[in-house]
């Protein structure tokens, strides 16, 4: 008899309940349904209110990042991740970096953009011009929305609108540009523009559609820059090799996109560790990238005149201290505590020199002795982990399939064989 996934009422049930339909319908053994059920530092009552139909947790391992020194002030920086490597590379890059006089960091104010549809407008350019000489009206309307943020120096502060040309037609699209301070800032933006919507459509003599957040925060940016001294990153040939690389990046979208996301490599363990969106940090990243028609670099390195590496990056960072996940997550709450940032632009500048960080590790790996040498200790041991070694046999066998340059698991299950072999005579 075929197993059905249409389960009627399975959100109304237990999560212990769930975890029995699924363990049934998948045919779970009971310690992996148990694996399920421990949810760790994350309690099940809470996770039952944080999503959906939940029936457990998935763990992330949690490192720190060390070395940080961020205009002249130290960080240890949190990062869930699952690929090896990363953490151990943010902190050697910024270790380079701090020995010769840390990351600069800025960011601009936390201005998150609503966007209100319009369609169906007989004079759409006219229309336009409405919108914006009613803008005080406007912003005033948006405003009514969140005295609070209002009196923290917050709120909607200006607005744009633009015609657009679509394969449906001509559309106005009416966006509201909103001061968030510390939270990311969906919740206020999207209830201004659901509010202001009925407004809009009078002056436009249209028809709305969506009211709702853009993640490409072109507004709010984090940037960060460092010189190295060539010394410090191994010698002006690295240099070259690392300027090289870049050009090369910037140039050609396919190298592009694996830059950026080695760069978001760094930034993402960060946001997920705090508790942040880091879906909407990845889309307002590789979307700034292709801003301007092309996909790009969102790191330029470059020689100065001295030999020495320098190294800049700029990309949208909506990141919060308050809201969502970063509060009601306990692991998320020590995580911030552990970082330390008063405010969403601190911890945009942050992530913007972890970007850099993680950046400048994998390019000077690939200029100077290529990737896989760095990465292949670690990723050895998750390898024989995955064989089924445990306690000191894991840095045995990950250390023979790296000196035979044969990392998989089939190998690590010989080498264990062998090893067992030996111990058992």
């Amino acid at each position: 008899m075929s197993k059905s996934s249409a389960i009627s009422g399975f959100y109304k049930l237990t999560p212990k309940e769930r975890l029995l339909k699924v363990k049934e319908f998948a045919d779970l053994t009971d310690d992996e349904a148990a694996i399920l059920e421990n949810t760790g530092s994350l309690p099940m009552g809470t996770a039952d209110r944080m999503i959906e139909n939940v029936v457990g947790a998935f763990p992330v391992p949690l490192g720190i990042a060390v070395n940080f020194q961020i205009n002249n002030r130290d960080y240890l920086v949190p990062m869930a991740i699952e690929e090896p490597s990363v953490v151990a590379a943010a902190s050697y890059a910024a270790k380079m970096v701090r020995d010769s006089g840390g990351f600069c960091a800025s960011s601009t104010a936390p201005i998150m953009i609503g966007q209100i549809q319009a369609v169906g407008i007989k004079d759409p350019y006219a229309a336009r011009i409405r919108v914006l000489e009613a803008k005080e009206e406007v912003l005033k309307k948006a405003n009514d929305q969140d005295p609070v943020l209002n009196s923290l120096g917050g709120g909607a502060k200006d607005l744009d609108a633009r015609v657009i040309q679509t394969m449906q037609g001509v559309m106005l699209i009416t966006e509201l540009f909103v001061d968030c301070r510390d939270a990311m800032g969906a919740n206020a933006v999207n209830t201004m523009a659901e509010a202001v919507a009925p407004l809009v459509e009078s002056l436009t003599g249209g028809r709305i559609l969506l009211r709702i957040i853009s993640n490409l925060a072109i507004r709010r940016l984090a940037r960060a820059s460092c010189t190295v001294s060539k010394e410090a990153v191994g010698g002006e040939e690295v240099v070259d090799g690392i300027v090289k690389a870049s050009a090369f990046a910037a140039a050609d979208p396919f190298r592009g996109a694996t830059h950026n996301k080695g760069i978001m490599n760094g930034v993402v363990a960060v946001v997920v560790a705090t508790g942040n969106d880091h879906r909407a940090i990845e889309a307002g990243g590789h979307a700034y990238a292709a801003r301007n028609g092309v996909y790009t670099t969102l790191s330029q390195w470059e020689k100065n005149v001295n030999g020495d590496l320098v190294g800049s990056i700029e990309l949208p960072m909506a990141v919060g201290l308050i809201g969502g996940a970063v509060k009601t997550h306990p692991t998320a709450r020590i995580a911030m505590k552990i970082l330390g940032v008063k405010s969403s632009n601190e911890f945009a500048e942050v992530l913007g020199a972890v970007g850099l960080a993680q950046n400048l590790a994998a390019l000077r790996a690939l200029s100077n002795e290529g990737i896989q040498r760095g990465h292949m200790s670690l990723h050895a041991r998750n390898i024989a982990v995955q064989a089924g070694a445990t306690g000191m046999l894991i840095d045995l066998v990950a250390e023979q399939m790296v000196k035979e340059h044969k990392i998989r698991v089939d190998r690590a299950k010989e080498i264990i064989c062998d090893i067992n072999s030996h111990l058992s005579d």
